[in-house]
């Protein structure tokens, strides 16, 4: 590879920066027909109390935006400093099990939620599951 630019190069971009010409997010551009359907968060490096928070925030978010699906990203949990401590619940005080749990406790929330994926949820393989959400009437 090669630092060097060629003169029709440096003269493209000075010109698109001298320009009034903007870039912008394309999926702010899509009409309704062509909404985000999916959506991700990854809670790696939450605590808790971050990570419901977030969550609770982003299945709003989610919900007023007519995403149908949701990934959350908890991790597995094999580094959770949490199973060291005799004292706490090996299950809840991990992401894996709490944020599931959390939502389906929360009855705001799973108004606007159709199904959260447990088999994921339960399965030691994945640090990861899916909700699929409601549409606004």
């Amino acid at each position: 590879m090669t630092n060097k630019l060629s003169d029709k190069d440096k003269k493209d971009w000075q010109n698109f920066l001298n320009s009034s010409e903007k870039l912008h997010a394309k999926d702010l551009d899509k009409s309704d027909n062509q909404k985000i359907t999916e959506k991700l968060i990854d809670l790696h490096g939450y605590t808790l109390e971050e990570a419901n928070k977030e969550i609770t925030r982003f299945i709003d978010y989610c919900y007023q935006n007519k995403v149908k699906k949701i990934t959350i990203i908890t991790g597995k949990g094999m580094r959770s400093k949490n199973l060291d401590d005799p004292y706490q619940s090996s299950d809840l005080s991990i992401l894996k099990h709490s944020v599931p749990e959390y939502i389906k406790n929360n009855s705001e929330l799973m108004k606007k939620i159709i199904r959260i994926d447990f088999e994921s949820v339960n399965s030691a393989s994945k640090g990861s599951f899916d909700i699929f959400l409601k549409t606004i009437k």
